[in-house]
């Protein structure tokens, strides 16, 4: 369950800096094609960002996380382990053994969840449809869901809330085909963050003794 949550959430945060370059037919009623619009327009605009964020498995405890994100590369923390992408290769450093797996990217391997569609899956391999409106003190969200159409994905359905006033997403939940549901939810948001390209590649020396395993 840790992995499968890990690289779910890896594959559906990166992508809240990827910019749409093709248009496809919609796939969804008016209101929550309107709605996945709007905020995929905010987010392709945003070069670089820093997410804290909660996970939480269904029936378990919600978990703190955080991820740095510029355009394909990646860095994030979560479940013990620290995940390093500098966009071609991906390590992955488990504190607890002191251990790093590095193995070449693969952004295709998500599937539905790759970094090319959670935000624009529903151009894509899913249909969807406006659910509900609901609100959370002073705030509205609306709530959209995305049923997978393909008959191998291992995703059955996504259900994202975003914020009415300003189009950013408070959270999503993944519904696996195996019964396996956890809800994302974004505490901070801080976009185009000042960060250096090597903040996103591992550099075993600040690791020692960190035993290497490489799967390439």
């Amino acid at each position: 369950m840790k992995k499968i949550t890990i690289f779910s959430f890896v594959l559906a945060i990166v992508v809240l800096s990827n910019v749409f370059t093709t248009t496809v037919q919609a796939q969804g009623d008016k209101k929550s094609t309107a709605i996945l619009e709007a905020m995929s327009n905010k987010y392709q605009k945003i070069k670089s960002f820093k997410a804290i964020f909660t996970y939480t498995p269904e029936g378990g405890k919600a978990l703190k996380g955080d991820a740095t994100v510029k355009g394909t590369k990646f860095r994030l923390k979560m479940a013990g382990q620290e995940i390093f992408n500098d966009g071609k290769l991906m390590a992955t450093y488990i504190k607890e053994t002191n251990e790093v797996n590095l193995q070449d990217f693969d952004p295709s391997a998500g599937g539905d969840l790759d970094p090319t569609r959670i935000y624009s899956a529903y151009k894509k391999g899913f249909k969807y449809a406006f659910l509900q409106e609901k609100k959370e003190g002073a705030k509205t969200y609306e709530v959209v869901e995305l049923t997978s159409t393909g008959k191998n994905s291992q995703v059955d359905k996504v259900q994202i809330e975003v914020n009415k006033a300003d189009k950013s997403i408070n959270s999503w939940k993944i519904f696996q085909k195996n019964g396996q549901k956890v809800t994302y939810k974004v505490e901070q948001f801080q976009p185009d963050v000042a960060v250096p390209d090597t903040y996103f590649t591992f550099n075993s020396k600040q690791f020692p003794g960190v035993e290497v395993v490489d799967l390439r």
